[in-house]
This record gives C-alpha cells, structure tokens and sequence, in this order.
C-alpha cells in the first residue's frame, strides 16, 4: 500500500492511462452527476489534481465521494492498495455495486441484464443508505443523513476558504491613499500633463487590483480611491484643453461613487462637472450641476464650493440676487465643522480660503453695479495668496493667477491702464507647462478691455495685449497640438 494518498491517486489515474485533464473532466462530470454546484472549471480542476497528487492538499469528503464514482469503487477501498497496474474494478452504465458491509450479501455486481432476475429478486434489495442522490452506492456504516450532512459542512469549508482569500494587503491600500493624496497635493502647483500621466498609472493599478480576490470593504475603498483619481484626472484634462474628456472622467467616477453610495464623493464630482461647464460657456447647466451637489453636502469647504459655484454660474446668467444668496450659503457653509474621507486628501480636494474669497469676488464682477464689492474681494484674496496657505490648506497655481487677471480687468473698465502690470506681471511669467486653458480664457476678456475705445492708440494697452497674444502662443494646449488627438 503507498505510504502517500497522493501517490495512489496518480497511480489510479495513470494505470487507465488517463492524463490529468482527461481525469479533471471525469470528476467534473461525476461531480454534476451528483448536483455538486461548486464543483470548479476543467482548468482549477487539474491544478487540483497536480496539488492532491503531489500531497499539497488534502481531499475533502466530497472530492473522495467523487474519485470513488469515476473509478468504480465502493469508499471502503478509497486509498486502498491494488495490484500493480489493475484498477479497482469500474461498472458499467446501469450496473449497482454491491455493498459489502456487515451482514450484506457479497456479490461483485448486478446488472439490469443479468437474465433471470426479478423486481422481487433479494439480490437487488439493497438498502436505501447506498443511494445518494439519485444514485445506489456502497452503504460504508454512514447513514445518507450523516453523508449529506457531512457533505454539507465541507462544501462550507471549501467555499469559506475561498470567501477569506485576500489578494491585497494593508500596506497596499496605505501606499494608494498616499498617492491619492499627493497628486492632489502635487495638482495645486505641479504641471497637468505630467501629473495626467501619474494619476492614470496609479489608476491603472487599482483597476488591476479590484480584478483580485479582494474583501467587501477592501472593493469599496478602492472604488473610493478609483472615483477620487478620476475627479483629478477630470480636472487636469480639462486645463489642458480637453473638455469632453474631463466629462467622462467625471461620469466615471461619479459610477464608482455611486456603486459605494459616497455622498461626500458625489458632492465634489458635482462641483467639478459645473467647473468645466462654467469655463466652456455653459453657465446654466452648471448652476444645476452645482445645486444638484448640495442635496449630498450641505456643510463644510466643499459645500461652500458648491454654493460659489453656483453664485458664478448664476451672476454669469444675470441672476444678481440668486447669486448673492449663493454667496452668503457659501459664508455659512464654510464655517459650519465637518470632516469626510474626501476632505481629508486635502489639495483639489478642499478650497482654501485665499481661493473662496476668490470665487466670491469673481461672481460680484459679472454682477452691474457690484465692481467695487468685486474689487475688494479680489484684492483680499490675493493678499491671502501673498501670505501663503494656512495651515492645512494648499493654495492653486490658477487661483492665484486668475485672481490676477481678473483685477486687471476689473481696473481696465474704471480706465486704470497703469495699475495692470502689477496684477498680470506674474500670470505672464508663468511656465507653459502651467499656462492652462482657464487662463487664456480670462485673459480673453482682458484683451476685450483693452480694444475699448478709451485706450485705443496707448502705447502701454498695445505692448500688453502683444504679451498676452505672445503668453497664449506659448500655453500647453499650443504644445499638445502635435500629439495625436490633440486640443482643438
């Protein structure tokens, strides 16, 4: 007798010159025969069988019952000795294996052809303990109830060794919330096209991930983490001149928020979505996007972000009034405490205050009448920016730069042409790699301004406007003309 099951196992399988598929299949289809619903693929089935015949593992009481049917033999002899190169003895279709318990008759087989036997025949009286789902085998001192119930604490222990596999570890999951938080971090200052790239290597490495054997709660934060990565991307996408696909970013992520149902999340998909609507000249989708985002945050800097989302949008449409009211939520939301998983990223992911004061006055400039509430609003924001962030805040390139411009154009329609360098100076020194496509939009409007009459034939609004016509030649969008699908 082989000292090792699973040399008798191969030995079994080999002297009917079976190869390890061929062996596979016949389990298979034995272990449906027998209703086994969890019974593996053909190629699970055979890595099996090279596991069980090396003595990696050993077999349960189900894969046992299973051999035993596809070889033709009672349990009792399961593991048992044979003679070299004769196989346990297999019946034919049709044909009942003889128990050979205590005080059973002992006979080989009885086949349904055997002549002269009838329904009344003892010989075919076998006991209802060798039938086992639908089918007669070898009675071995187990009740069917004991078989089926054994059977089924195995099929548990089978299934909850595959339901504790975790193909990700915590040290895993600490390193992605560390990227995520970086390149939002690194997306205040950094260049969009180079950080694009890392946000989508990291994203790529999640969706491998959420491929594994992964625990409930390993799948939701990984989806937390893929739905944050696609805001940022969205964001970058949409500085460097791609709109639409800043849009499907945000949808995507927005299904990923959804799949986890992750409020805070959903908020800021919101707020970015009217962001690219507000800058492509689509005010009043953004404005809906904006309010459809406070039914998931009413509280906070992400919150107050909404609200100044919403009072832009609404002062760009005319609606003076709605948007003060906007402006006001925005004061009250920010000072209301709250903290979130998303909030905690920091960067992208939370509005400084140098920045809300921003916002604020940048929707008092497209309200008549309010040029001066604007003005000062602006001027604050920039003496924020000046000081540099407070703690736990980060301050945005664009921020600063936008409030820059948008002073100049508000001092360019009370005729201040001398104090515009001042406020553009730094905007027009800044590297193309960060020359975003918010910011030649606004300069737009500058040289808009300066096409007025009352400065026509200035020496000082002509070189200005040639700065800027020179600083939007030189913008990354102009750069990524050359790769293929590029801006415009």
């Amino acid at each position: 007798m082989p000292n090792e099951p699973g040399m008798w196992l191969r030995q079994q399988r080999e002297a009917r010159g079976w190869p390890r598929p061929e062996m596979a299949r016949q389990l298979i289809r034995a272990g449906r025969a027998r209703g086994d619903r969890s019974i593996p693929g053909l190629d699970s089935m055979c890595h099996n069988i090279y596991r069980w015949e090396r003595g990696a593992d050993g077999l349960s009481e189900r894969y046992k019952l299973h051999y035993c049917h596809v070889l033709g033999i009672p349990p009792a002899q399961f593991g048992a000795d044979q003679p070299a190169g004769r196989p346990a003895a297999a019946h034919p279709p049709g044909t009942l294996a003889a128990a050979t318990g205590p005080g059973l008759p002992v006979a080989s087989s009885i086949t349904r052809s055997t002549p002269g036997l009838g329904l009344a025949d003892p010989r075919l009286l076998l006991p209802a303990a060798v039938a086992y789902r639908g089918e007669h085998e070898p009675d071995v001192g187990d009740s069917m109830v004991q078989q089926e119930v054994l059977m089924a604490a195995h099929d548990g222990s089978d299934h909850a060794q595959g339901a504790e596999r975790r193909d990700i570890g915590e040290s895993t999951l600490e390193q992605l919330h560390a990227d995520v938080a970086r390149l939002s971090a690194e997306s205040m200052t950094g260049e969009p096209f180079s950080l694009f790239q890392e946000m989508r290597r990291v994203r790529d490495r999640i969706y491998w991930l959420l491929d594994q054997r992964l625990w409930p709660r390993d799948q939701a934060d990984l989806y937390l983490l893929a739905g944050c990565l696609c805001d940022l991307m969205a964001v970058a996408a949409a500085g460097l001149g791609y709109p639409q696909a800043a849009e499907e970013l945000i949808r995507s992520g927005w299904a990923y928020a959804t799949v986890i149902d992750h409020r805070p999340l959903k908020a800021h998909l919101r707020l970015q979505h009217a962001s690219v609507l507000y800058w492509y000249e689509q005010p009043r989708q953004a404005r809906d996007l904006a309010e459809d985002g406070l039914r998931y945050l009413a509280r906070g800097p992400n919150a107050a972000h909404l609200h100044l989302k919403y009072a832009r949008a609404a002062a760009r449409t005319g609606d003076a009034d709605d948007a003060r009211r906007a402006l006001a939520a925005a004061i009250d939301a920010r000072e209301r405490e709250h903290t979130d998983d998303v909030l905690a990223f920091g960067g992208e992911f939370s509005l400084s205050l140098a920045t809300q004061h921003y916002f604020a006055g940048s929707a008092l400039a497209d309200i008549d009448g309010a040029e001066q509430e604007a003005e000062q609003e602006i001027e604050h924001a920039a003496g924020l920016y000046a000081a540099g962030p407070q703690p736990g805040e980060q301050h945005w390139f664009g921020g600063w730069a936008l409030a820059g411009i948008d002073l100049a154009a508000i001092r360019l329609r009370a005729g201040a042409l001398d104090a515009l360098s001042a406020a553009l100076d730094p905007v027009l020194a800044l590297p193309p790699a960060q020359r975003i496509t918010a910011l030649t939009a606004r300069l737009a409007l500058v040289r808009a301004e300066l096409a007025a009459p009352i400065f026509r034939g200035a020496a000082p609004a002509r070189e200005l406007d040639e700065r800027i016509e020179e600083f939007g030649r030189a913008t990354i969008t102009a750069g990524l003309h050359g790769l293929a699908g590029g801006p415009g």
